[in-house]
């Protein structure tokens, strides 16, 4: 049984209806770790019935073709906030991975381009995750000053250029090819995603993880090393945001310090809304994917009916709020 799964056992009420009301109650505060899948089924329904092209092969498989440099990086952003930290240089790791990797196809081999940027994103997360524990400064704001510094030594590094001029064909096929008609990047995506679901929901580690943000001094307490499960995540998250780089700089094949300016927003708000807390102890990265996909069925939606996408951005940040608001209200009950 994993820590998520406990419950708060049921207190005795003098009338059997109105326990069956709590009972009641308590089953829809509940729906909160599963729930998403109501609304993204009733939204995948309605496109289906109002817009031609969206129930199509190519339209589906380009939604999470795009997402791929979001669904990586949320995989790894559940693990953070599942331990207890937060991590707000997603975005500034997403565009030094890129052009760490553009900069280097121009001198060398693709492979070695790839796993440069990549290698980048770990560096930083280990980084983040040594600052935010081992030198205890708060996790918001240690990741917030690292996307800083990690924005300027790219922008350094482009000299506020785009870089394009760098082996298309080869450094395309992260990407740019196919097998079974799916392209590469959403086959990565797919491989990330499991295997990040896997170590969280099946693993020691993930158990740790869940301990460590649910009640870090308890954990502790029973032997869990907090300081190292936290650096893990964050080094975890760091990787994948450079993943999500590389992968878009393949795709695109341009690079630019400011590529990533807005992904931690769209990320950390995916990961909300689908149901992870950001006080850490409760979340899983099936329902952190489902909350990314349906904000992207969201922006979709707009594209296709040609709506206003000013009421988009609207729409999430209402989104953002009541998915927050029902985190603390459902800790409220709880308490």
């Amino acid at each position: 049984m994993s820590l998520i799964d406990l419950q708060e056992p049921a207190s005795p009420v003098p009338s059997r209806r109105l326990g069956l009301a709590r009972s009641r109650l308590r089953g829809l505060v509940d729906v909160r770790r599963g729930g998403i899948l109501l609304p993204f089924v009733a939204l995948f329904i309605a496109l289906s019935a109002t817009s031609g092209p969206f129930l199509t092969k190519a339209n589906l498989l380009n939604i999470v073709d795009q997402q791929a440099s979001t669904l990586i990086p949320a995989a790894a952003a559940t693990l953070v906030l599942v331990s207890g930290g937060i991590d707000l240089s997603i975005g500034a790791v997403y565009g030094l991975a890129g052009v760490t990797a553009a900069h280097l196809a121009l001198v060398t081999n693709p492979v070695i381009a790839w796993v440069a940027g990549v290698g980048v994103g770990l560096l930083v997360g280990l980084v983040n995750g040594f600052v935010a524990t081992v030198a205890r400064i708060n996790a918001l704001i240690a990741t917030l000053a690292t996307s800083y510094v990690v924005s300027g030594i790219s922008s350094l590094a482009t000299g506020g250029n785009i870089i394009t001029d760098f082996n298309r064909h080869s450094f395309n096929d992260l990407a740019g090819t196919s097998l079974f008609t799916v392209r590469t990047s959403t086959w990565v995506t797919l491989v990330v995603v499991v295997v990040l679901a896997f170590l969280l929901a099946r693993s020691t580690l993930g158990r740790y993880m869940y301990a460590a943000g649910g009640n870090a001094e308890a954990a502790r307490l029973a032997g869990v090393r907090v300081h190292k499960v936290q650096i893990i995540a964050f080094a975890l998250s760091g990787t994948a945001a450079a993943l999500g780089g590389v992968i878009d700089t393949s795709r695109v094949l341009s690079a630019q310090s400011s590529s990533g300016a807005d992904l931690a927003f769209t990320v950390l708000a995916g990961v909300v809304v689908g149901g992870t807390s950001i006080l850490g102890g409760v979340g899983s990265v099936w329902r952190s994917v489902v909350g990314v996909l349906f904000i992207a069925l969201i922006g979709n939606g707009f594209d296709l009916l040609g709506l206003d996408p000013l009421y988009e951005q609207i729409s999430l940040g209402v989104l953002l709020i009541l998915a927050v608001g029902l985190d603390a209200w459902t800790r409220l009950r709880r308490a």
